[in-house]
């Protein structure tokens, strides 16, 4: 949409306030409201704001910050019934001379996109977040004993994930489908395929909606990795294609998984990187509890088609489907940044084009079966064990420095080793109730 036409809509239907909303380094939503007298201005010349306070954006002597609303991203907010309708706009962070201020994770994103237009491409994802609904904030306890697609008589999580669809929906976000998940109490909504800034935005909301629908009924929804011990942890699988023009740069008729070069060139690029970027689409010290054998989450750096045990997969070719052939990256989790995470994604892949990296052949045997010798002979590698790890390895990729860009890079990791070191402090009920009877 044009200016003109959100001030239209504004005026059409009464719009009383606005809220600009813009994420910090760490992917938590900010916000703040100002009344509809103000948007044409703010749309004209931003509306400015105290970044010092805002994680991993300004020290104090720098501080001053603009935000300019996203025009494309107005949307009324279905849940606020005040006076009036409330809207909200998506909005880039600039300096202000005008400058794009590049410790804006949106901004970080824009930027990775435009070197996939210098290449040729447009980059298109389809992400699968999942979560859990449990009794409140203060617990884990479930609402439901269901598991994959089960359907049991009064869901409450059917019902849940029914209200937060059309939710969604009016705020002009696409779904695919919906369904319940392996895990008691586990949900998930599907995304449909969007250009990678507009999914970096729908997650953002896909996120806050979740929450708000499931606070309006008296439960609490997480995107934590791993709030339960035993069971499986929340991920959020991303499905990824480069396109030409209207021709999905990923698929080639020939070939025998129709695989374009590209396409490999690409999956070997995410293959090859993946342990540096896996801090950034895994962020937390929680991440890093789901990334482990037996449930279902990827601990291997390896490619398949059928195979779900591998880190990349391949979803098998439907005949006139051409537009539909892409890869599925299976570790992130839907408590990431996904700005940063589609960032890395992406320039990971691009590199592998770049560089035409060779793909080893795909893993066909369960990688969880296979020996540390036979996965050590057959060149599959781990990702890391622990955010300590994973926070160390990406500190040495000029990738991911170049990606993020020096601030957002520098920001992070020095917030990823103080999360670290705050969590290494901690005594929890695990080792009280283990050692403190018998030490």
């Amino acid at each position: 949409m044009t200016k003109q036409d959100v001030l239209s809509i504004v005026k059409s239907k009464k719009v009383k306030f606005l809220r600009l909303w813009f994420t910090d380094v760490l992917g938590f939503l900010k916000s703040f409201d100002i009344p509809v007298e103000e948007l044409s201005g703010a749309m004209r010349d931003g509306m400015g704001f105290d970044g010092s306070s805002i994680e991993g954006f300004s020290r104090i002597e720098e501080s001053d910050m603009l935000v300019k609303p996203d025009p494309d991203t107005f949307q009324i907010i279905p849940w606020i019934k005040e006076d009036g309708p409330v809207a909200r706009m998506f909005c880039d962070v600039v300096e202000p001379g005008g400058t794009p201020f590049e410790g804006d994770p949106r901004q970080v994103l824009k930027k990775n996109l435009a070197e996939a237009r210098k290449m040729g491409y447009t980059f298109n994802v389809g992400p699968e977040p999942e979560y859990f609904y449990f009794r409140n904030v203060g617990g884990t306890e479930i609402l439901d004993k269901g598991g994959y697609f089960d359907l049991t008589p009064m869901d409450i999580g059917q019902d849940l994930r029914r209200k937060t669809v059309l939710m969604l929906e009016k705020m002009g976000i696409e779904v695919e489908y919906w369904h319940h998940e392996v895990a008691s109490s586990q949900h998930e909504i599907d995304l449909r395929y969007k250009n990678a800034l507009l999914m970096a935005d729908n997650v953002m909301t896909y996120r806050m909606v979740v929450k708000e629908v499931a606070m309006q009924s008296n439960f609490y929804a997480t995107f934590m990795p791993k709030p339960v011990y035993g069971i499986n942890g929340s991920g959020m699988h991303v499905h990824m294609s480069l396109f030409k023009g209207k021709k999905n740069a990923f698929f080639e008729p020939k070939d025998k998984l129709h695989l374009s070069p590209t396409a490999k060139y690409f999956v070997a690029g995410l293959l090859k990187h993946a342990r540096e970027i896996c801090s950034v689409c895994c962020q937390w010290v929680n991440s890093y509890k789901r990334l482990v054998p037996g449930y279902e989450a990827p601990v291997y750096v390896s490619w398949a088609q059928r195979n779900r045990s591998a880190l990349v997969r391949v979803p098998v070719y439907k005949p006139g489907k051409e537009k539909a052939t892409r890869i599925e990256m299976r570790n992130p989790d839907p408590a990431c940044n996904p700005y940063l995470a589609f960032s890395v994604m992406l320039a990971a892949g691009l590199e592998g084009i770049k560089k035409k990296y060779p793909l080893a052949a795909p893993v066909k045997n369960n990688i969880y079966d296979m020996t540390e010798k036979e996965r050590r002979q057959a060149g599959i590698e781990s990702l890391p064990d622990d955010l300590f790890e994973a926070v160390k390895i990406t500190e040495k990729s000029p990738l991911v420095r170049k990606a993020l860009g020096d601030k957002v890079f520098e920001y992070f990791i020095r917030n990823k080793k103080d999360e670290w070191n705050e969590y290494r402090r901690q005594i929890t009920k695990y080792e009280l109730t283990k050692y403190l009877p018998i030490l």
